[in-house]
């Protein structure tokens, strides 16, 4: 049975230096992100911080301010006279993500229909090929994608131009939602049915159809939510 706790060292292997570009907390933040959503410290790990702080060398207040930026992501839950934890994932909370998904990016479709340069659809579309030819790669045909700019969910919503989605949707709740991205990694062949879906959504933004863009988000992440639905009732 693996150890909850183990984790935590095994990824503050790397020291953290105080000169590089970003300052401390937000390299810290980075890196225990990864850690968390990647699984090297596993789901319900306590996060010490005395440990921590001896691994990386640095004081407790950066520490203590990238834990507070983990735990406003909702990869940390603190409670007193247990601490700060990693987040324990439930299939409940999966789906409510979803049905949140479902609404906020749908109206980012809208907003990136409207607002999209055309050089950012270009980009988008130059995404899209090489998602396909990471598919063709696959066997099994998945369909995963890696964070930030190469994620297209996340290049649809920085597309909407509209700030508080992007913090919403592109801090708030994207590290969360990679969280179960990977956690519940359950095998699918949904894969290039999701792709093609992928580029309907971008041809109404190219037709700059707002209607039509946010109609085929929603319905895209909806018949996902469905797929993880019928998988964790077959699972049972």
């Amino acid at each position: 049975m693996r150890n909850p706790e183990a984790g935590v060292l095994r990824v503050a292997a790397e020291s953290v230096d105080p000169v590089a570009s970003r300052t401390i907390p937000d390299r810290i933040f980075s890196l225990l992100t990864e850690a968390i959503v990647e699984g090297g410290i596993a789901a319900g790990s306590k996060i010490s911080e005395p440990e921590l702080a001896r691994a990386y060398g640095i004081s407790r207040g950066p520490l203590r301010e990238a834990i507070g930026r983990l735990e406003a992501c909702g990869l940390v839950v603190r409670r007193a006279n247990v601490g700060a934890r990693v987040v324990t994932l439930s299939s409940t909370q999966l789906l409510e993500i979803f049905h949140v998904r479902e609404a906020l990016e749908g109206m980012a479709a809208r907003l990136a229909a409207h607002n999209m340069t055309l050089e950012e659809i270009a980009e988008l579309r130059g995404l899209l090929g090489q998602h396909s030819e990471q598919i063709a790669r696959d066997a099994g045909h998945a369909y995963f994608q890696r964070e930030g700019d190469l994620d297209f969910h996340y290049r649809i919503v920085k597309g909407s131009h509209n700030s508080r989605m992007i913090e919403l949707l592109c801090n708030d709740l994207y590290h969360l939602v990679r969280l179960y991205r990977y956690q519940f990694g359950m095998p699918s062949k949904r894969g290039p049915q999701a792709f093609a879906e992928h580029g309907h959504i971008v041809d109404a933004i190219e037709r700059r159809d707002p209607e039509m863009a946010e109609l085929m988000m929603r319905s895209h992440i909806r018949a996902s939510r469905e797929n993880v639905e019928r998988l964790l009732r077959d699972a049972r």
